[in-house]
């Protein structure tokens, strides 16, 4: 049975940090930090999912999500904060940006999502590793040898059933209004010529 995600809810107002507690704890284990150095003394790799707030007293937001980026951290970070996006968070390495004030469904909503986003690269990178594999023993054995091995065989199942388990969380992704709306803005974005 898998554990259930560890959300991390970094967030200087306790009212605040307590409302989402209480509205993701029946989903998520949550805990929750009060400060930026709070935060990243909680965050380790049991972590999947910070709930990030940008304007903090002591270390901000930003600071500490850059920390979690050098520490090689495998969780997704969303920014939940009452800071108007701008130009500046094209460098800043979250995965999402909610700005305040948030409802329970839009939070939750977006701990949907990120979990499924990681689960989506999670999939990739066993997809990718099968992927190499085959392409390593199709360049090294003849087609012959391929068809008689039984491990090969397995192999592009595995391959198949992890395409098809891809292809069908990618679809999932897409059906989601967030990522529809990104791919049709991408999809719009005209290209700068110089």
């Amino acid at each position: 049975m898998p554990t259930e995600p560890h959300v991390l809810i970094v967030e200087d107002e306790p009212d605040l940090a307590t409302l989402y507690s209480a509205w993701l704890e029946d989903e998520v284990s949550v805990e929750t930090a009060y400060d930026g150095t709070d935060a990243l003394d909680a965050i380790d790799e049991t972590v999947d999912i910070v709930l990030l707030d940008r304007r903090m007293p002591g270390l901000p937001g930003d600071t500490v999500l850059e920390t979690i980026r050098q520490r090689d951290l495998d969780c997704r970070v969303a920014m939940v904060t009452a800071v108007e996006p701008d130009f500046d968070i094209i460098g800043l390495g979250f995965d999402d940006y909610l700005v305040k004030p948030v409802s329970k469904a839009e939070l939750t909503s977006l701990i949907d999502q990120l979990l499924l986003r990681s689960s989506y690269d999670d999939q990739l990178q066993k997809f990718f590793a099968l992927a190499s594999k085959k392409a390593l023993l199709d360049g090294q054995k003849t087609v012959a040898e391929r068809r008689a091995s039984q491990e090969y065989a397995v192999l592009e199942d595995r391959l198949a059933v992890l395409r098809a388990t891809v292809d069908d969380t990618m679809m999932e992704l897409l059906e989601r209004d967030v990522y529809r709306r990104l791919c049709e803005d991408i999809s719009r974005t005209p290209v700068a010529t110089e």
